[in-house]
């Protein structure tokens, strides 16, 4: 598989792509329905069936989404992906805080956060100002986030206010835009197809969650942190990383690498992304909620969209800095 997908141009590459992954996507979709359409009964067992059926579609869903954003992507250039992916930075803030509840004196800050940060870092990332788009947010803005917030005289909760603000940025805004930043890399080798690694990453990373979450519910081990989540055992969760890392070395054809150097990149994006998942189920304990979004269905009308991209958030910045340091660019 590597060597015929090295051999076919990027327009050939992109077919096969859309043929294989859309079509794996469509039978998923459809197995999905047929068995939310059939009888389970009313008792205990078959509302948990259901609600796992729900968990499941949620993760098409998203799925969908992401191989969409990369297709739309593709097709138009690098800005309109920098659009999308920053919109999806501004729903994601915006679920994050909504949950959170904020002061009148983080007003400021708010606005700074939505409408000067999240603009200026995603322009950075499209003039590929690489060094300041990686020092912007964790330097600058946090230095800058509990000024604003400081005068606007209010001392109430000072820390907890700022360092949840300044939390919520970190992941949805400057984790985010570590995704289209892999656009921007020139590597050796690989013109016009770094969409192809964009697509990488977010399959590895979305293959790691969906059979992470499948394993943790055939196999019943106790969890290691139970309080976080009844769901992460060691045995899942080696399995997802495992399993997703190998489905990176096959798709090694459509990256810079061979086989085993995608192995291993699959395996550190997985591991960032699978423990910045486990990290944000904590956030979420700490305010008391089982979800970003309820039913499937956000209070601030993003779908739970923060659910379906923190590992993303997580394993990108990794994945992208890893990348940049290995080619030495």
């Amino acid at each position: 598989m590597y060597h015929y997908l090295k051999n076919l141009t990027p327009t050939q590459q992109i077919g096969a792509l859309f043929i294989i992954v859309f079509g794996l996507l469509l039978l998923a979709s459809v197995i999905a329905f047929v068995l939310s359409i059939r009888d389970h009964g009313d008792d205990e067992r078959a509302e948990q069936w259901r609600t796992e059926l729900k968990s499941v579609d949620g993760i098409i869903r998203t799925s969908w989404l992401m191989v969409f954003v990369f297709w739309i992507g593709w097709v138009t250039g690098d800005w309109v992906s920098l659009t999308l992916f920053g919109l999806v930075s501004f729903f994601a803030l915006r679920e994050f805080l909504t949950l959170s509840p904020t002061r009148r004196g983080d007003h400021r800050s708010l606005v700074l956060a939505f409408f000067v940060v999240l603009p200026l870092q995603y322009w950075l990332v499209g003039s590929e100002h690489f060094d300041m788009f990686a020092v912007f947010i964790p330097v600058y803005v946090f230095l800058a986030l509990p000024l604003t917030s400081a005068l606007s005289n209010d001392p109430v909760r000072f820390l907890e206010r700022n360092a949840k603000l300044q939390w919520g940025i970190m992941v949805c805004i400057y984790g985010m835009s570590h995704v289209p930043a892999l656009l921007m890399l020139d590597f050796p080798g690989y013109d016009n197809k770094n969409a192809f690694l964009v697509f990488f990453l977010v399959m590895v990373v979305q293959v790691c969650t969906v059979v992470q979450h499948l394993a943790s519910r055939k196999w019943q081990h106790a969890p290691v942190a139970p309080a976080i989540s009844q769901s992460f055992n060691w045995r899942s969760w080696w399995t997802g990383i495992l399993t997703a890392s190998v489905f990176g070395a096959l798709l090694a054809g459509i990256t810079p690498w061979v086989p085993g150097t995608a192995f291993a990149f699959s395996f550190i994006a997985c591991l960032a992304g699978s423990m910045g998942h486990f990290v944000m189920k904590a956030l979420k304990r700490d305010r008391g909620i089982p979800s970003w979004g309820t039913q499937g269905r956000s209070v601030t009308g993003a779908g739970g969209l923060l659910d379906r991209v923190d590992a993303l958030c997580f394993a990108a910045p990794v994945f992208f800095h890893s990348a940049k340091w290995y080619f030495g660019i």
